[in-house]
């Protein structure tokens, strides 16, 4: 599979109409997701690894995951509505996904890879969900791929330089989230997020 092609898979993922505010539920553009990926891919984190997805929301990169040969994905989410529609559409695009829902916090199972969009942390009431990610993906894998909006990724290097890790690269996006809460002002708005990319010494 190439990577247009991928993209044009997860393209067929249905979005949600409604997403709640305090989970920063927001959908990853599938031309992104299919880029990390296939970046993931090609360095040999996917195909015959045990992938996780925290905070999969719809699945996207659990479905990518398997549609690119991982030996095993599992998605973890804590909104039941949103694993529903992950599952559907796993199985519409002929994924095999486990989907769990539950807190990430209490997720402990391990594997190789992790990729993951994790809540950016940006509203008041979740300030600091993304680091509880990424300790989380530091417990159970060997390697990360993370979104982080662009301003926290000094904090984000340090954690995980501080646990022992390396950061392997990273890679800025144009990120679009459609207004689709009451207080966004911009029919679409555009936010700097940076994929950073980590390694177990």
């Amino acid at each position: 599979m190439k990577k247009k092609e991928l993209e044009i898979m997860l393209q067929k993922i249905e979005v949600p109409e409604k997403i709640k505010a305090e989970l920063e539920q927001y959908i990853t553009p599938a031309s992104i997701a299919a880029d990390i990926l296939w970046l993931a891919y090609y360095n040999g984190d996917i195909e015959n690894r045990i992938v996780i997805d925290l905070g999969c929301g719809t699945g996207i990169f659990s479905i990518g995951a398997a549609l690119l040969k991982a030996k095993k994905v599992i998605g973890v989410d804590i909104d039941e509505r949103l694993v529903k529609i992950a599952t559907k559409e796993a199985k519409k695009l002929g994924a095999i996904v486990d989907f769990l829902v539950m807190d990430v916090e209490d997720f402990n199972l391990q594997g190789d890879t992790v990729i993951m969009n994790p809540p950016f942390g940006a509203q008041y009431a979740n300030r600091g969900a993304d680091k509880k990610f990424v300790k989380k993906a530091m417990e159970i894998s060997n390697v990360f791929y993370s979104l982080h909006l662009k301003d926290s990724v000094e904090f984000i290097k340090k954690l995980v330089e501080k646990n022992g890790w390396k950061i392997e690269g990273q890679k800025l996006y144009r990120f679009p989230i459609k207004a689709s809460l009451p207080f966004h002002e911009k029919r679409v708005a555009h936010y700097d997020v940076v994929m950073i990319n980590a390694r177990k010494i």
